[in-house]
């Protein structure tokens, strides 16, 4: 399935890019969530407009909405996707390997990545300024709470705790985590990555392991 724009001409005769080009549905769609990735970023949400976000990609309104029917709708669309993408880092970090101390810092390494990626995604999940609006509230405890489980599972079943031990533990390191990271990205980067998730994660290991040994 496609979609078209109406061409228009820009003020030095040529069309912006996006106008009056046919593009799959898929195709349309991410370059409209990144047109308004950067709006919400940089606007928040309450000041975005969808004028703006059409502008940024290049289409007319009308395609726009073709797609996502109102602003909310929209934002939503791009808070799922990284929130999924954030729960998919720590999943993915607790899987990548059996070796305790490695998950560790596996899992803070997951939350450096996130909060260092393009685009300023995880201010849309930790620094949303729409916590008001239930929907985007459980979005935003989903990033929390998924990830929290996926450590919760391992701790339970390799250090011998019951779940609620377990549990107090991973929100600890999700927490240490997040806080450390957002900190680390807010001081310009003045330690290196690799180097914050070391010391990081060797403050958690130390406390994980050392009071928490694998059970066999």
């Amino acid at each position: 399935m496609t979609d078209t724009t109406h061409p228009a001409v820009g003020h030095h005769g040529t069309a912006p890019a996006g106008r009056g080009v046919r593009l799959p549905r898929t195709a349309r769609r991410a370059q409209l969530l990144a047109a308004a990735q950067d709006v919400f970023v940089n606007n928040g949400y309450h000041a975005a407009a969808m004028d703006e976000i059409a502008e940024r990609a290049g289409v007319s309104k009308p395609v726009l909405y073709q797609h996502f029917p109102g602003k909310l709708e929209l934002y939503m669309a791009l808070l799922d996707s990284h929130v999924d993408e954030l729960v998919s880092r720590v999943r993915g970090a607790i899987g990548s390997t059996t070796d305790n101390k490695l998950r560790v810092h596996a899992a803070v390494a997951a939350f450096y990545d996130f909060v260092d990626g393009e685009g300023q995604a995880f201010r849309m999940v930790f620094e949303s300024d729409l916590r008001s609006e239930p929907q985007v509230a459980r979005a935003v405890e989903r990033a929390t709470t998924d990830s929290v489980d996926a450590i919760t599972r391992t701790i339970t079943a390799d250090a011998g705790l019951d779940e609620h031990r377990a549990r107090l533990l991973a929100v600890g390191l999700v927490g240490l985590s997040q806080v450390t990271a957002r900190s680390w990205l807010a001081d310009d980067r003045k330690v290196p990555k690799e180097e914050a998730v070391s010391l990081i994660s060797n403050l958690a290991w130390r406390g994980i392991g050392g009071g928490f040994p694998l059970q066999h």
